[in-house]
């Protein structure tokens, strides 16, 4: 079984509907290999894939590699994903199945000048947004290494502030996006939508598209919470 780093953490027939596109992610990607797999939900929303099947192992991998896994145990410098679940003046607070956040204090976001609340809002991460750290030997207070942002999401997160604009949403399935910006009639408005979890996109604007302005046109069609990253 593998559980994947990204949260269903919605309710009534928008669960069913985040469960049905879940299912044709995973068998997108393992749908060639030699296996059989069933989805559930874990108590803390995260699902878990159990699969079966000559080529198990495979499959296991390749949903890891591209979803992020949620493992019982964090082992000090080693790279895991987590879901952005607060934050404060002084750090974010990351889920990554533990119980108990893994917090990431606000010197270790690496992620400019500001606040942690002020970053939120430059970077426009939306709740339940997943996100890679590293985690620690401690907390810093006890002599030992905090968790912290790592490089390579740091690296990412940059890079959107380089392009051309982003409306980042969560709650909603990519088809779900796709639609509303469609049927809003916004189709030219929009580059491509990309996923980055289960019910957390991110609409990448063309050059001639002001993000607020079409946070603010279709705000009132998606459930959602909305955040634009602006260049």
């Amino acid at each position: 079984m593998v559980v994947l780093a990204t949260k269903l953490y919605v309710e009534g027939d928008a669960r069913e509907r985040s469960l049905d596109s879940l299912r044709s992610l995973v068998n997108n990607e393992i749908g060639d290999l030699d296996v059989e797999f069933e989805i559930g939900v874990r108590h803390d929303d995260f699902p878990s894939v159990t699969i079966e099947g000559e080529d198990a192992t495979v499959a296991r991998n390749v949903l890891g590699e591209e979803f992020g896994e949620i493992v019982p145990d964090l082992e000090a410098g080693e790279t895991y994903t987590g879901t952005l679940e607060s934050w404060d003046e002084d750090g974010f607070v990351l889920d990554a199945g533990q119980g108990e956040g893994v917090r990431i204090p606000a010197d270790e976001l690496g992620l400019g000048p500001g606040s942690p609340i002020q970053i939120r809002e430059r970077y426009g991460l939306v709740q339940h947004l997943p996100l890679q750290f590293v985690y620690g030997t401690g907390n810093g207070d006890d002599g030992g290494e905090p968790p912290r942002l790592a490089e390579e999401e740091q690296d990412r997160l940059y890079e959107w502030t380089r392009g051309e604009g982003r409306l980042n949403v969560n709650s909603a399935t990519r088809a779900e996006v796709r639609a509303t910006l469609n049927r809003a009639g916004h189709a030219q408005d929009y580059v491509t939508i990309e996923r980055l979890g289960l019910l957390e996109q991110s609409v990448i604007c063309p050059e001639d598209t002001d993000p607020p302005g079409l946070l603010a046109s279709v705000g009132e069609y998606l459930p959602a919470e909305l955040r634009c990253v602006v260049p």
